[in-house]
């Protein structure tokens, strides 16, 4: 499949400038926490600003680990292992989520976008999948040239 790595790459670049969005949301909204005293159910204001700011920073380091991992994916065009595909299945999801609230709260556009995003992620797990290409001088030496996908050996029959 030749759009694997362009795929790859774009979302790798689309997870990092969301990355950077929410940190600014979140900068923003720490800001307007502590200068406006607001408060929920008497937690300090201060706590809440540093709250925002705080899980806003995870959450862009999570966005940003998930960038990372699909530039690695898009450069060695090869699929991630088992802990990759877990970091972009739990990436895509919570894009799914936050697409659910983003219609009632922010509006189409945002869910939109936000669709995009899981819709690149998924693209990305799925064309990678797990088939695997045997690379030239590798192989069991009977039966397949470099480059062919590597299958299971058929069941003998009776």
């Amino acid at each position: 499949m030749a759009a694997r790595r362009p795929v790859a790459w774009t979302a790798a670049v689309v997870l990092v400038l969301e990355a950077l969005g929410i940190l600014f949301l979140n900068w923003v909204l720490s800001i307007v926490v502590d200068k406006q005293q607001m408060s929920m159910a008497g937690v300090d204001p201060g706590a809440m600003s540093t709250g925002a700011w705080v899980l806003g920073a995870v959450f862009a380091l999570h966005l940003v680990c998930c960038a990372v991992l699909l530039a690695r994916i898009g450069l060695r065009d090869r699929p991630p292992g088992t802990f990759g595909r877990i970091a972009l299945v739990s990436c895509a999801v919570v894009h799914a989520v936050i697409g659910a609230f983003a219609v009632g709260l922010v509006g189409w556009a945002a869910f939109a976008m936000l669709m995009a995003v899981l819709a690149l992620l998924v693209l990305t797990l799925t064309a990678y999948g797990t088939s695997y290409t045997v690379p030239k001088g590798e192989g069991s030496g009977s039966g397949g040239s470099s480059g062919t996908p590597a299958t299971a050996p058929a069941r003998p029959t009776n």
